[in-house]
C-alpha cells in the first residue's frame, strides 16, 4: 500500500467506521456464537498472496462482526463504560502515523512532554492539591497507564522499594529478603482483584480491610488489622483505597483512612479507575476530599472521557519514588537531559566515540545511540524505518565518515 492507496482506503474506513456508528443500535450487542466459532472460518495458516481491500471489509462483516461484543451499543450495560470519540479516533490517527516509542524525553521531546502538561490539566480539571502536578519545578506529576490495574501494581512496587530502603537505613542487619517476609499490603474486602494480582507479582501479602454497611472500609477497621499485624511482627507498608468499586461504586473513607496511612508511614494509593472521571463536576468533587493524604492517584479517562482505551492516568505526590524504584539506564537510554550523567570512567578510543557521537547528534542530520560491549562505548546503527533505502545508509556513512575525520584531525592539532 502507497500514500496514494493509503488515502483512498483510509476514506472507505472512515466511511465504514461511520457507518457502523449510525447503524449500531441495529446491531445485536450480544454475539451468539460458541468458543471456537472462528478457527473454521478462516485458513489455518496465513495466505501466501494478499486479498483486496474490500474483500478484507467483507471478510470483517461476514467472520468478524458476529463474534463481536458491541460495547458502544446503546444496549450494552455490562462492565463499565469504554469511552470513543471521532476526535479520539483522529488522535489515533496521528499518534499511529508519527509512530513514535516515548520511553524517554530523548526518544520523542515532544511526547514526553505532551504527556507531562496534558496530566496537569487532567489534574487541575479535577482539583488534584498542587503536589500532585508537575508543573516547571514540582516533585509529583503524572503518567499514562495502560490500566488500574498497572498503576496499582506500579504504585505497589514503589512502595515496597521505599519501604525497603527506608526499614534497612533503620536496621542495617536486615536484608532485603527478610523484610519482604514482613511485608504486607491492605485493600478493600470490595477492590478490583488486580490489587490482589500486584501483591502476587510483587511479592507480598495482601490482606483485605472489611467493608461497612455501604461497603466502605472505614478508619477503624484499618486501624484494628494494623494493630494486629504490627503486633505479629509485620510491616504494613501500601493501602489501596477505592473511589467507586466495582460491584456497586461504593467509595472508601478518604478522610478517616488518610492520616491513619501518614501517621502509619503507609503508602496510600487511591484507585478511582471507574468514577474518577466525574470529579470534573463540582458537585462531585467532594467524593474526592482526602487525596491530600495519599502518595499516588490514578483514574481512567477512557471510561468517561471520550478517550479511546488505553489511557489511565496516575499521577504520584513524589515522582522520584517511581524513578528510583524503576530506574535502570542501559547507555543506549542515556542521554544529556536526564537527571544523571554516565557513571562508567570511559578512556582512550571510548572518549573519541562519545564525541564523535555527540556530534552526529548535534548535527540533528540523523540519530544514533550508543551501547556499550563490556569496556568499549560502541555507537549502534540500527535500521529502523520500512522505507529506508541504500541511498539512506550512504548518506548516513559518508556523513559520520566526515565527521569522524573532523574529529580526528581536531585532535591531531591537539596533540601537535
Amino acid at each position: 500500500m502507497d500514500t496514494t492507496e493509503f488515502r483512498k482506503r483510509g476514506k472507505e474506513m472512515v466511511d465504514y467506521v461511520a457507518d457502523y456508528f449510525e447503524q449500531l443500535d441495529k446491531r445485536q450487542v450480544y454475539p451468539d456464537v460458541e468458543p471456537g466459532y472462528l478457527r473454521p472460518l478462516i485458513p489455518d495458516s496465513a495466505p501466501q498472496d494478499p486479498e483486496s481491500f474490500e474483500d478484507v471489509l467483507k471478510d470483517v462483516e461476514k467472520i468478524i462482526m458476529p463474534g463481536v461484543t458491541h460495547w458502544h451499543s446503546p444496549y450494552f450495560f455490562a462492565y463499565f463504560p469504554t469511552a470513543s470519540s471521532f476526535p479520539a479516533l483522529f488522535a489515533d490517527i496521528l499518534s499511529g502515523g508519527i509512530g513514535c516509542i516515548g520511553f524517554s524525553w530523548a526518544a520523542s521531546p515532544a511526547c514526553t512532554e505532551l504527556e507531562t502538561v496534558m496530566l496537569d490539566w487532567l489534574g487541575k480539571m479535577i482539583n488534584l492539591p498542587e503536589e500532585f502536578l508537575a508543573g516547571k519545578d514540582g516533585e509529583g506529576g503524572g503518567v499514562i497507564q495502560g490500566s488500574a490495574s498497572e498503576a496499582t501494581l506500579v504504585t505497589l512496587l514503589a512502595a515496597r522499594t521505599r519501604t525497603i530502603r527506608r526499614v534497612q537505613s533503620e536496621n542495617p542487619e536486615l536484608t532485603e529478603a527478610d523484610i519482604m517476609s514482613k511485608l504486607v499490603a491492605y485493600a478493600s474486602d470490595q477492590a478490583h482483584s488486580s490489587v490482589e494480582r500486584a501483591g502476587l507479582i510483587g511479592g507480598v501479602k495482601i490482606k483485605n480491610i472489611p467493608s461497612d454497611d455501604k461497603f466502605a472500609v472505614r478508619g477503624s477497621a484499618l486501624k484494628k488489622v494494623l494493630h494486629e499485624d504490627r503486633a505479629a511482627g509485620l510491616i504494613p507498608f501500601f493501602f489501596c483505597a477505592t473511589l467507586g468499586t466495582t460491584p456497586c461504586c461504593s467509595f472508601d473513607r478518604l478522610l478517616e483512612l488518610g492520616p491513619i496511612c501518614n501517621k502509619e508511614n503507609i503508602w496510600m494509593h487511591i484507585d478511582a479507575a471507574y468514577a474518577g472521571s466525574a470529579f470534573i463536576c463540582p458537585e462531585f468533587r467532594h467524593l474526592l476530599n482526602g487525596v491530600e493524604f495519599a502518595d499516588s492517584f490514578n483514574f481512567n479517562p477512557h471510561k468517561w472521557l471520550l478517550v479511546n482505551f488505553d489511557c489511565s492516568a496516575m499521577w504520584v505526590k513524589t515522582r522520584s519514588d517511581l524513578t528510583n524504584a524503576f530506574k535502570l539506564d542501559p547507555l543506549y537510554l542515556q542521554h544529556c537531559h536526564q537527571e544523571s550523567g554516565l557513571v562508567t570512567d570511559y578512556r582512550g578510543s571510548n572518549k573519541l566515540n562519545e564525541a564523535l557521537l555527540k556530534s552526529i547528534n548535534d548535527a540533528r542530520k540523523i540519530h544514533l545511540v550508543p551501547c556499550h560491549l563490556r569496556e568499549k562505548f560502541v555507537l549502534r546503527f540500527a535500521i529502523c524505518s520500512r522505507t529506508v533505502e541504500s541511498v539512506h545508509i550512504q548518506f548516513a556513512w559518508k556523513h559520520i565518515s566526515k565527521l569522524a575525520t573532523e574529529l580526528l584531525k581536531a585532535q591531531d592539532k591537539q596533540q601537535q
